[in-house]
């Protein structure tokens, strides 16, 4: 059985859906949607856009801002240490 997508409506009597996995478990949840129409809407927009999704890894991003920030181990070798003149 492959993946696929579950349309139900919740306590507020708002549509919602799950992709489930081939095994039955849960793997997204969607937000709440006025009518059934806007929830099939959405759960095409996921398959149209979801196989060409970017993975942002707020973890790697840190890393990369910090590495960007901070200067080589060359450039601190290179920097001219300041001297004070004798007396």
């Amino acid at each position: 059985m492959a993946a696929k997508f579950e349309i139900f409506i919740d306590r507020k009597k708002q549509y919602r859906f799950h992709l489930k996995a081939s095994n039955g478990e849960i793997i997204a949840a969607s937000e709440a949607y006025e009518t059934k129409a806007a929830c099939i809407k959405g759960i095409k927009s996921i398959q149209k856009n979801a196989p060409t999704a970017a993975i942002i890894d707020p973890e790697e991003v840190a890393k990369k801002a910090t590495k960007a920030a901070s200067p080589s181990a060359e450039a601190k070798e290179k920097k001219p240490r300041s001297r004070k003149p004798k007396a």
